[in-house]
């Protein structure tokens, strides 16, 4: 009997608990960190992203979306999330700022955790671009074969 794989995300920008470096965030160049990731399950036919801090004042604050990512893409590279969507075959959403795209971790004070979670689907969704993560994740129920999450910590004075 063989072992199903084990669907996983990586950064090699930061360690899975760890501090996520000043250039990904609004006091450096707000890029988004490169991630890679493998072990989807068979059946796969796209990923979906979202970035979010949960420790935000305001409640759960989106910090990007991305969807419609082909099955054979395992990695984005530093500062997808910050060019056109279509570059790199997924389509964006529309984070807390109201904007497409990445926005980096930017605490009013503290130390907060971001969660990076991608999820494996079974079809591509189709919403259009600037679809916010509520509507992601309706259109996710019934689809998702699988998910993971990468969380870093950023803190600010």
């Amino acid at each position: 009997m063989m072992m199903a794989e084990i669907f996983f995300l990586v950064s090699a920008a930061f360690a899975g608990g760890g501090d996520i470096p000043v250039v990904y965030t609004c006091d450096g160049e707000d890029l988004s960190p490169p991630l890679e990731w493998g072990g989807a399950p068979e059946g796969t036919a796209s990923y979906a992203l979202v970035c979010e801090d949960p420790d935000a004042p305001a409640g759960n604050w989106v910090h990007w979306v991305a969807y419609d990512i082909p099955a054979g893409t395992t990695s984005l590279p530093e500062g997808a999330g910050n060019a056109e969507p279509v570059r790199y075959g997924m389509t964006g959403g529309t984070n807390s700022w109201g904007r497409t795209g990445y926005g980096g971790p930017c605490p009013p004070s503290g130390t907060h955790r971001y969660f990076f979670r991608l999820y494996a689907l079974d079809t591509f969704l189709d919403l259009g671009t600037g679809a916010d993560a509520e509507s992601l994740r309706e259109a996710m129920e019934g689809h998702v074969l699988a998910e993971t999450e990468l969380m870093g910590r950023y803190s600010r004075q």
